[in-house]
This record gives C-alpha cells, structure tokens and sequence, in this order.
C-alpha cells in the first residue's frame, strides 16, 4: 500500500464540462469529512467524492446518477494502492451530457490522472511504544534503537533517576524492539504503549 506526500490537482475539461480533481492524505473518515467540505465548491454541478482509510471507504455520487462517480473515484484509489487517501472531483456542467458511461470515464479518469501524477510513499503501519529506563540503560538502548529502520522518535523526557521514550516503529518490528530493549537492560525497563 501506498499513501500520498501531497496534496495533489489535476484539472481537465471533457465535452465542455470542466473536471478538477484534487487528492489528499486523510486519517480518519472524520477528517475526511472535514476535507470534503473545504475542497467542495458550492458553485459547481456536482462534487463527487470517495476515500479509503485501511478497510473503510466511503463514496458519493452528489446527485449524478448512481454509480456513476464515487464508485469509479474509489476504483482509482484502489487501483493506485493507496490507502488514507481522499478524492474529490468536482464537476462544473457545460451543456453536453456525457451519459452513464461517459460520465464514469470522466470523473474515474479525473481521478486517476490525478494519483498518477502524485508523489507516492510506501505506507508502514507503526505502533507507539515508550520505554522507561535508567540512566545507566540510556545510551546503550538509544544506539541500538538508532539501528533500526522506520523508527521515529516521538518524545524523550527525562526524570530524576532516567528517561521516559516515546516512539513509533514498523508494526512488524515491535516484538522483537520490546524484547531487544528487556534484554539490554536486563528486564529493568519498563515497555508500554
């Protein structure tokens, strides 16, 4: 899977109706709300939209005929892999029907020029963990913590007898990272989440 580095915009315009398509990384179905409410133009047609978020998605056809908008942005979502991503396309009508056809390559092909043209990371899922220690165990754990890939430094708080840690790491490493930290500092570290 693969998340977007930026919002990006791609405008075209198909039988004299303009198509702007802008796509943007969202968190949670709220945000996305949010964002489709600020990207919408209440002086267009139509602004149709579509998400994904992990195994959530959601999509609208704001009141073209069914299936003729949202389904095919979410189709282009999904066909780029991506994933915490928002589409909206909105349409500015110029006189020409497209029919039920045209209107899915209009606003599925909106779309997905649009997340071609976007800068693309792989996304890692992470998990937050913080470690507590002792000054003793501090320099040795944040080497070898140092050592590991996609880890991301939240937080180091410091208390009278050591350091609170807060980081997130790639899902898949954070069994072997806790059992790493317990080892190198012989179960005096406390993990949690």
């Amino acid at each position: 899977m693969y998340t977007l580095d930026r919002t990006e915009t791609f405008e075209q315009e198909i039988r004299k109706s303009r198509f702007l398509a802008i796509a943007c990384v969202v968190e949670s179905d709220t945000e996305a709300k949010a964002r489709i409410a600020e990207l919408s133009d209440p002086a267009a047609n139509h602004n149709c939209w579509a998400w994904r978020i992990g195994q959530a998605y959601r999509f609208s056809d704001d009141g073209e005929p069914s299936g003729t908008a949202g389904k095919p942005i979410l189709q282009a979502i999904d066909g780029q892999a991506l994933d915490r991503t928002l589409v909206v396309v909105t349409r500015w009508f110029g006189g020409i029907l497209l029919g039920s056809g045209g209107l899915i390559r209009a606003y599925g092909g909106t779309a997905a020029v649009c997340l071609r043209a976007a800068a693309k990371t792989e996304y890692v899922e992470r998990v937050a963990l913080s470690v507590s220690l002792g000054f003793s165990d501090l320099a040795l754990v944040k080497a070898r913590l140092g050592a590991f890939a996609g880890l991301i430094m939240d937080d180091e708080a410091y208390h009278e007898t050591g350091a609170r840690l807060s980081f997130r790491v790639p899902a898949e490493k954070a069994e072997e990272i806790g059992r790493m930290i317990v080892d190198l500092t012989s179960g005096r570290a406390e993990i949690g989440d």
